[in-house]
């Protein structure tokens, strides 16, 4: 493919259209509270004294809480418009926003959104900011990364991209303060590029693979049981923690949203770089099918588990992600657990 093509695809950003072309999500009529919410790829920050989840919905579905027990889920979703660009970028897609991630830096959050359609990867990663998570008062920044599916032009040239831009996940250098994205889906899976100071894709930037499903040269004999477009390369939601030396990098293999007939499980390895090479606990890199399992179903109270994210709350190191419930008919709800390190620096679930 010319090398010129793919930069000016990599690089586009999504065009603004008028107020009047853009949409609005659906409201729920009022606030609740539970103990176990139903949730789909949730991400989690702490402003002041309260804590946000905010999560795959109509708009972004976002929760509050003061302990992480009870939570109480808001009626207005984060996302009261959606952006017109991202429909005019985005075929088919709709209000129904995917996998955001949140980070604050350098005093401003940071709010990370997917745009797509199921199974295909002409998608987009859009970026919001605020100055606090309380007031719920966004900014549209415009798309970070767009991702487009191949197809001929009128010069014969195919253009297109080998990897889908969604599932965004925001890592901070912690040597340099310099902020980076990981993200992807299927087709060549994880992606990561350094960003700017505007959160957007640096100059000069191209993505890179940091992780695959399977060793490129394996082909998996079993066909995609959710998308006929996506391929076999079952790997996404990747998230990025720090601790101690390392970087870990957590992915998601195999398939989500079945319900109880997901597979979803979790992965990691580790890096003393943001960039990489990700290895697992044997040693093989992530990019050429590495990964040590973290977290699958018990097939007792989860059938399946992915989608993750991992932080530091108040000294403590929290794992959380969606479980596929085997007693209430696979529904996707909050899983958080404790993570405790192994004396040689592995993370492992506390109960």
């Amino acid at each position: 493919m010319n090398k010129a093509l793919l930069t000016l695809t990599f690089l586009a950003f999504c065009t603004t259209i008028s107020a009047q072309q853009q949409r609005r999500p659906r409201f729920q009529r009022e606030a609740f509270q539970t103990e176990t919410p139903m949730v789909h790829d949730p991400v989690m920050a702490k402003d002041g004294d309260t804590y946000y989840i905010y999560a795959t919905g109509m708009g972004i579905q976002q929760m509050t809480s003061k302990d992480r027990k009870t939570w109480t889920v808001l009626p207005q979703p984060v996302m009261t418009v959606i952006p017109g660009w991202t429909t005019d970028s985005v075929a088919g897609f709709g209000s129904h926003v995917w996998a955001p991630d949140v980070i604050r830096w350098h005093g401003q959050w940071w709010l990370a959104y997917s745009c797509s359609t199921f199974g295909k990867n002409g998608s987009a990663i859009g970026l919001l900011s605020s100055r606090s998570l309380g007031a719920n008062m966004w900014k549209d920044e415009g798309c970070i990364v767009c991702s487009h599916t191949w197809k001929r032009g009128a010069d014969g040239q195919m253009t297109g991209d080998n990897w889908n831009a969604i599932d965004p996940n925001f890592v901070i250098d912690q040597q340099t303060d310099t902020p980076w994205l990981v993200w992807g889906s299927f087709w060549d899976g994880i992606q990561l590029a350094r960003l700017d100071s505007t959160m957007h894709i640096a100059k000069g930037e191209q993505p890179r693979t940091i992780a695959r499903r399977f060793d490129p040269s394996y082909k998996p004999t079993e066909e995609n049981p959710t998308s006929k477009y996506a391929g076999t390369n079952a790997i996404e939601a990747p998230f990025i923690f720090h601790h101690g030396d390392y970087y870990y990098l957590f992915v998601s293999w195999d398939y989500c949203c079945r319900g109880a007939k997901s597979n979803y499980r979790v992965a990691v390895g580790r890096s003393k770089t943001v960039g990489g090479p990700y290895v697992d606990r044997e040693g093989k890199d992530m990019a050429q099918g590495g990964g040590t399992l973290f977290l699958e179903g018990d097939k007792q109270q989860w059938e399946a588990a992915g989608h993750c994210a991992a932080y530091t709350f108040d000294g403590e190191d929290v794992f959380i992600c969606h479980g596929y419930s085997a007693t209430q008919n696979g529904a996707a709800m909050l899983i958080q657990r404790p993570i405790s390190w192994t004396p040689d620096g592995w993370p492992v679930l506390s109960e």
